[in-house]
Formats: structure tokens, C-alpha cells, sequence
């Protein structure tokens, strides 16, 4: 009788078993839950960050051709042949209703928006000169474009938003000039005219 007695407690019940075995299981899945939130890091991967953002436009469903160019201190361009150029980069080269089509299911659907977006990634301390121009009329009628500039970081901040008016192909107007501190902020801002064009 007290040899069954001892076997009885050197086995071990079922319920401590399934307790042992629960325990197990939470730990198993607290460290696959540990390896979850911490994933490798990615290697070559940048972070697209802009400090300015310089928007040109005119208006909707216009068959003409306005081209941006922007002039940084230390007089890089960026225009539709020279989309990346020092800090800035041109994120699209909008041809009026020339590239403003695609055909889906069969149906040619217009995109009715003339934009280009210049993104200015980090600053250098000066002066830059954003123009437009006139690049090519499917009319003949003058364009009002719409030049807005905004610094992004640490915070949104309208620095310009204005009109200039192209009245004929191949006009050139400068929208807005803009000084930069070391720090980063606007110190002056001006309209006065500055050609950039390089004559082809």
C-alpha cells in the first residue's frame, strides 16, 4: 500500500501536465511575437523627404505646352530635359492634352489636370528662380499659370502664390525668386525677371 502511495506522487496528473503544456505554448508565442515586431531593416531604401514644393499649373483641358524650369544657388536647372538636377527633381513633364490620355477597356479617358510638381529635397543657402514658359500652342492663346511654392518641413507654409501670364509661344516669365538661409527658412521673395531658357 505504501509502495502505491509513493508511485502516485512521483507521477505526474494530467491538469499538470496541460498547465506545463499551456505554458509552453505562450511562450513559444510570445517569442515568435517578439520576432514579428522587430523585422530586418530594409537595406537601400531612402526616404523620399522634400523641404519645398513648387507646384505650376494652368487651366484644365488647355491644349498648350507650359514647361517649368528652376534655377538653385549654385545654378543647377531643372526642366523637362534635366529632371534631376542638384537637390531638385521634376516629377512630371505635363504637355498640355499631348500626354493627358490613356485608353481603358476601350474608352479614351482625359486627364483634364496641367500640372508639374518640382520637389526640392534639401536647400543650399541663396537664391532660387522659378520660371515658366511657353513651350509649344495648339492655339495661339495666351495662358495664365498659377505658381504656388510651399516650404513642407517643420511644417507647411505658403511662401508664394501668384499668376504670370504667357501671352505667345516661346515666352518666357519668371513667377517668383526666393532666398533660403542657412537654416532653412525664406528671408526675401521677389518677381523680378531672370531668363533661364536655354535657346535650342
Amino acid at each position: 500500500m505504501a509502495m502505491l502511495r509513493n508511485r502516485r506522487h512521483d507521477e505526474i496528473d494530467p491538469f499538470s501536465d496541460l498547465l506545463f503544456n499551456t505554458l509552453l505554448a505562450f511562450v513559444m508565442l510570445f517569442a515568435i511575437a517578439l520576432v514579428a515586431m522587430n523585422p530586418k531593416a530594409k537595406t537601400g531604401v531612402i526616404d523620399a523627404k522634400a523641404e519645398f514644393i513648387i507646384t505650376v499649373t494652368w487651366p484644365d483641358m488647355n491644349p498648350n505646352d507650359i514647361d517649368t524650369w528652376i534655377e538653385d544657388p549654385g545654378g543647377n536647372k531643372v526642366w523637362f530635359r534635366a529632371r534631376e538636377a542638384g537637390m531638385m527633381h521634376l516629377d512630371r513633364d505635363d504637355r498640355g492634352l499631348a500626354n493627358d490620355s490613356i485608353v481603358v477597356n476601350g474608352q479614351q479617358v482625359v486627364n483634364p489636370l496641367n500640372q508639374e510638381v518640382v520637389t526640392i529635397r534639401g536647400f543650399a543657402p541663396g537664391e532660387y528662380t522659378v520660371n515658366a514658359h511657353y513651350y509649344d500652342s495648339k492655339n495661339g492663346s495666351p495662358v495664365n499659370v498659377t505658381v504656388s511654392v510651399v516650404k513642407v518641413n517643420p511644417r507647411a507654409e505658403v511662401v508664394f502664390y501668384g499668376t504670370v501670364t504667357l501671352a505667345r509661344k516661346g515666352d518666357e516669365g519668371t513667377a517668383v525668386r526666393f532666398s533660403v538661409n542657412r537654416d532653412g527658412g525664406v528671408d526675401s521673395v521677389n518677381t523680378l525677371p531672370k531668363t533661364l531658357v536655354e535657346r535650342m
